[in-house]
């Protein structure tokens, strides 16, 4: 169970690293790094900057990058090379930042065993489960992370934004503030009066209990969406089956309509969840692959503008579309409400749509 359920914006990851930072500033030798994987969350990684830049250089941010398709075991590698190498060249490695599931492309990593080494290595593991809960089996008792965020809205039928934070008491003297600061804030010193009513709460529940600016009717979803997703939907085992299942047999189903494949490992770990990649039949530059269009280096980013808003005004659908090593993945994702059918309309909708784009139409303006 979670020690602490609170409420959080759409911030949530933002707040930790912020707060952290002002709470026990990092040490005065400048030899603290934060180390994350090159695929994490875009606006995540740009906090890590941020706070780099606020501790005036104290802390240094520590990218590892990689390729996928890639096993599990090699990920684990690459994270303990960078734990190494940051020792190594006097470095002193105080957190780390990882996935559950990914965003973009969408694929499980292997985040319990990032959070043993963090253990091991006497390091923060800052877990971003944004496509965590009622994605795929949490047990955070027994994973034990530093520091967890999922989005509720995502996966567990609550609308925007509802988030869920774990903090362990152990680190709960960390949450300096929420963000934005609220009348639960304790500042050193004598502070102004207070409007809320006496609580008998911890200071860390007494923070993040009240925030003015949040709307909390999606927390007020969040016990029926739970009863909705046990009741009608058979309870969460059965909802990530189905899910996972379907995405699997319906990537594999898109994959043999575009002529293409599926983005995973060869221990299928990868797509050990409720998202599937799918590699679409576009080449950048001039090579001849047999089957696929052609898109000029210099417009690429042009095409792929043009194919996310043509999704949407043609085909009245969205589909995430990623652009790895010049190679081009659409990202799906399994649900209750789709079947095998919806995954075959969207193989033969991207099919199109990639001709379409073969065809240079995204390079003509709208008359």
């Amino acid at each position: 169970m979670l020690r602490k359920l609170v409420q959080m914006s759409l911030s949530d990851i933002r707040t930790l690293e912020l707060s952290m930072s002002h709470e026990k500033p990092w040490n005065e030798d400048g030899k603290d790094e934060v180390l994350y994987f090159s695929t994490i969350y875009g606006a995540c990684g740009l906090t890590i900057r941020y706070v780099s830049e606020a501790s005036r250089g104290l802390v240094q941010p520590r990218q590892i990058t990689f390729q996928y398709p890639i096993e599990d075991d090699e990920l684990v590698g690459l994270f303990e090379k960078a734990i190494e190498a940051s020792k190594a060249e006097g470095k002193r490695p105080r957190a780390a930042v990882f996935d559950v599931v990914g965003s973009l492309p969408g694929l499980r990593v292997p985040y319990e065993r990032y959070i043993e080494i963090c253990k091991r290595e006497s390091m923060y593991s800052i877990v971003d489960g944004a496509h965590g809960i009622g994605h795929v089996s949490l047990d955070l008792s027994k994973l034990d992370p530093d520091f967890f965020v999922s989005n509720c809205h995502k996966w567990l039928f609550v609308p925007r934004g509802c988030a869920v934070f774990y903090v362990p008491e152990r680190n709960q003297d960390l949450m300096r503030t929420t963000l934005p600061t609220s009348h639960g804030f304790v500042p050193k010193g004598s502070r102004p009066f207070n409007p809320l009513p006496p609580s008998a709460k911890s200071v860390f529940v007494n923070q993040f209990e009240f925030v003015g600016t949040i709307d909390n009717s999606s927390y007020l979803c969040t016990t029926e969406a739970i009863k909705w997703r046990q009741e009608v939907c058979g309870g969460e085992k059965a909802i990530m089956d189905y899910c996972s299942g379907l995405s699997r047999e319906g990537g594999k189903a898109i994959a043999k309509i575009l002529g293409t494949e599926v983005l995973d490992n060869s221990t299928n770990t990868l797509t050990d969840c409720c998202l599937v990649n799918v590699l679409l039949p576009l080449e950048i530059g001039t090579s001849n692959i047999e089957a696929f269009f052609k898109i000029n280096e210099d417009t690429k980013m042009q095409a792929h503008q043009w194919m996310l808003e043509t999704l949407i005004k043609d085909y009245k659908t969205f589909i995430a579309i990623a652009v790895l090593d010049d190679k081009w993945w659409a990202r799906l994702s399994g649900q209750v409400y789709l079947e095998m059918e919806d995954f075959e309309w969207a193989g033969h909708a991207l099919k199109e749509l990639c001709a379409r784009v073969g065809d240079g139409e995204y390079l003509k303006k709208e008359k």
